[in-house]
């Protein structure tokens, strides 16, 4: 949630940013007005609820001639103090909803645009291979799995229909491996492993900003009331709801790891095949609570820990600056790595980091004591492995045989294996 007094102060940023958003600018008109409104029904309420107060007081000091119409003005003003009330509550329902409503603001920088408006950055990791080059037709990564006995998404769809599909052998220990590799290096850096819950109330997943345009998405289970999350972000992101943190020592990092949920509601014959777009997921997440100040900084450092774990890996990619049209609700600015996927020739996003400001700590009441006072944090997220790093992994590192070559900071968590090899060869 934006703060709205600065936004009554001075309203153009938030328009520039609906504005490259793609979105209405005029919401934040809507939103100042029902502001004003709410607070013009509050004062409304207050007046008249002391004025009540007071005639009330009089009563015991009123003559007896006196005391009939005090007492009906009494009766008269508690309806309309009622009535008062209920209007104040339904001004502040209505401005709230409307706040909620508001993404957060992009930061300076942020290309104005939608999905394909992005900024590509830089090229990092190896060349992409030239296969006709080694003499050879690449596979896709579903062929190179089943080929690896790893990979199974017929017997998948069999038991949880499409997008559903098992990992087995060593599927299953490459994706432990790539998520035990992330763990270890956020260890490394100072972030507190955690296992996530994977269901959440409303209030949760709402206050993180997921239940706007990406509400379709979502998994609800209407009997609990409580969401199934496409992130441990969320979880995370509720960890410290209503808290006052200490932030003196400088950022709380967290890493999630946890079983992802995602309805892919729209995405109809979009990367079908395979693992590419699927229902479920594992997902290592590092999440941060800092001071507003150190956020783009912050954001930095997740951006360069998620280079070093591609860099592991050994994957060509590059980095691009997403459009603000392409932001979610709660991020200010995200930068995605795009791995190359050779049989496809085209990049697919493997990793995500968003600059969340005080958007979510807003609407979570997560804040710190400071010298002037209480004061909302910033919040970030970004991703450091997930199961559809196997899908560039398989692609990238294979051989003519079907084979799959494992790079070296990889081989220890696999142990040892210096090449995947094909079953029955």
């Amino acid at each position: 949630m934006i703060d709205v007094r600065a936004l009554r102060e001075n309203p153009e940023p938030a328009r520039a940013s609906q504005r490259a958003r793609g979105a209405n600018p005029g919401l934040v008109d809507e939103i100042i007005e029902a502001d004003a409104a709410r607070r013009e029904a509050l004062q409304a309420f207050e007046t008249l609820r002391a004025t009540q107060k007071e005639v009330s007081k009089s009563v015991g000091r009123a003559s007896k001639e006196e005391r009939p119409a005090i007492l009906a003005r009494a009766k008269e003003l508690a309806e309309q103090v009622k009535a008062a009330e209920a209007a104040a509550n339904a001004a502040d329902a209505e401005a709230d909803r409307l706040a909620r409503l508001l993404p957060n603001l992009v930061v300076d920088g942020v290309p104005v645009g939608g999905e394909e408006d992005f900024v590509v950055l830089r090229h990092e990791g190896p060349a992409p291979r030239d296969f006709a080059a080694e003499g050879f037709e690449p596979q896709d990564h579903l062929a190179l799995g089943e080929g690896l006995d790893a990979i199974d998404t017929k017997r998948g769809a069999k038991v949880s229909g499409a997008r559903f599909y098992y990992l087995k052998g060593i599927g299953a220990r490459l994706e432990l491996a790539l998520m035990t590799m992330a763990m270890d290096q956020a260890l490394a850096n100072g972030f507190v492993p955690m296992m996530t819950p994977t269901l959440v109330t409303p209030q949760v997943m709402g206050g993180t900003g997921f239940l706007n345009e990406h509400s379709d998405e979502i998994y609800y289970l209407p009997a609990d009331d409580l969401y199934l999350t496409g992130t441990s972000e969320v979880a995370l992101a509720g960890y410290h709801a209503d808290e006052i943190l200490d932030l003196s020592d400088g950022p709380k990092r967290y890493m999630g790891w946890s079983t992802c949920y995602r309805r892919e509601a729209g995405s109809a014959g979009k990367d079908t095949r395979g693992i590419i777009r699927v229902h479920q997921f594992n997902k290592a997440e590092m999440f941060s609570y800092c001071r507003p100040e150190d956020a783009a900084e912050e954001h930095q450092r997740f951006l360069a820990w998620e280079e070093e774990m591609l860099a592991k890996v050994e994957l060509p990619y590059r980095v691009i600056d997403t459009a603000a049209g392409d932001l979610g609700t709660s991020a200010a600015r995200k930068f995605d790595c795009e791995a190359w996927l050779p049989t496809q020739e085209r990049y697919m996003e493997v990793t995500s980091t968003s600059n969340c400001t005080t958007f979510q700590a807003r609407r979570l009441g997560i804040r710190e004591r400071r010298e002037d006072g209480m004061a909302p944090v910033a919040t970030l997220n970004g991703t450091l492995a997930t199961t559809r790093w196997i899908v560039a992994f398989l692609e990238n590192h294979q051989r003519a045989d079907g084979s799959v070559y494992v790079p070296d900071a990889l081989r220890p968590y696999l142990g040892g294996l210096e090449v995947l090899s094909p079953v029955g060869r």
